[in-house]
């Protein structure tokens, strides 16, 4: 059985094709960060209008490079939620109407139930249950996962996600979009220690996030310190750390609170080394494992639509002939299977 996934929730445009007996046949992507550079961040009208240009043609470069036609694709299945409005519009009626022209069933996906199992698609995929950190730029959730669809909320930020403060404090420091990957690389640089950025809501009980204070923190830092390169290395790499630590500190507590052994990291900002390090080193201590999606799985994908829909279609939960999408989902509200 094969899946054609498609996902324009954001900006990249990801088409792929999966097969449940041998696995991923064909994975497109384009990014659309050369578009909204000049603009900071992502303007959602350029969003749609770019997905509405690239997505056609990434579909014929899937089924070519799967050395597929539409008659070999069993199901199509596409993003419908959450994400920009008009962005998952294009996905859903380019999705929808492909499975009524081909005759097949059409599956809408959770955007973040697909960054949720991604690491399903690597050689070695985690065992349920697992505590799973779903950390991006629009998101930072800790969630128990029981089953394919079994999820509760364990813990969320309040205001900014962490990969939205990345973004934000990199562009006080005059770092380019998108700012989370190349403040990452500065940090790289910095001095540990030089200064020290608070670990927010770490010092009280509970699971939910806080990162706006921390982006005004860094903001404080840099108007009261010299402009040189490295200072802004120095300062990035303590956001970094705080961040890190303080993701670190929360899903220590979240194992804790369920006991469950293994932990999954997905979304973008799960690509970042010094957290993947800490986090690795820190379940090593417990006896656990944590589990990632490659890097280029790890940001908005076709491959991980294409996984989940292939699940829910085994389940039975293909969507009817109308185009519907949900910019503001709850995980929580998807069907068990």
């Amino acid at each position: 059985m094969r899946v054609l996934g498609i996902e324009t929730s954001c900006d990249e445009t990801g088409v792929a094709i999966y097969d449940d007996t041998t696995g991923l046949l064909a994975n497109q992507l384009y990014s659309q960060v050369a578009l909204h550079a000049d603009y900071g961040g992502v303007v959602p009208e350029l969003a749609s209008r770019d997905h509405v240009r690239k997505l056609l043609p990434l579909i014929d470069a899937a089924l070519q490079e799967a050395q597929l036609t539409h008659n070999d694709i069993d199901a199509v299945a596409y993003t419908a939620g959450p994400g920009l409005v008009g962005a998952l519009m294009v996905g859903a009626t380019v999705g929808r109407s492909l499975a009524f022209a081909w005759n097949v069933p059409a599956v809408a996906v959770h955007h973040m139930e697909g960054h949720l199992l991604a690491p399903m698609l690597e050689d070695t995929p985690p065992s349920f249950p697992f505590v799973a950190l779903l950390v991006s730029g629009g998101h930072t959730q800790l969630i128990s996962v029981t089953a394919i669809g079994e999820y509760q909320l364990l813990g969320e930020s309040i205001d900014d996600a962490a990969g939205e403060a990345f973004d934000k404090t990199a562009k006080l420091l005059g770092l380019d979009y998108p700012g989370g990957p190349r403040l990452a690389k500065m940090a790289a640089t910095g001095t540990v220690g030089r200064f020290t950025f608070p670990r927010p809501m770490t010092d009280r009980p509970g699971l939910d996030f806080s990162f706006s204070g921390l982006k005004t923190f860094a903001a404080n830092t840099i108007r009261a310190n010299s402009s040189d390169t490295q200072t802004h290395a120095d300062i990035a790499r303590a956001f970094e750390e705080a961040v890190v630590d303080t993701l670190l500190i929360k899903c220590k507590r979240a194992l804790q609170q369920t006991g469950f052994k293994n932990l999954v990291i997905a979304g973008g900002v799960s690509a970042n080394q010094n957290l993947r390090e800490k986090l690795s080193s820190m379940m090593a201590g417990r006896g656990g494992e944590v589990f990632y999606a490659r890097p280029a799985f790890c940001t908005d994908n076709g491959a991980m639509i294409a996984y989940a829909g292939m699940v829910r279609l085994k389940a039975g939960c293909t969507a009817d002939t109308r185009i519907t999408v949900r910019p503001r989902w709850p995980l929580a509200e998807l069907t068990p299977i």
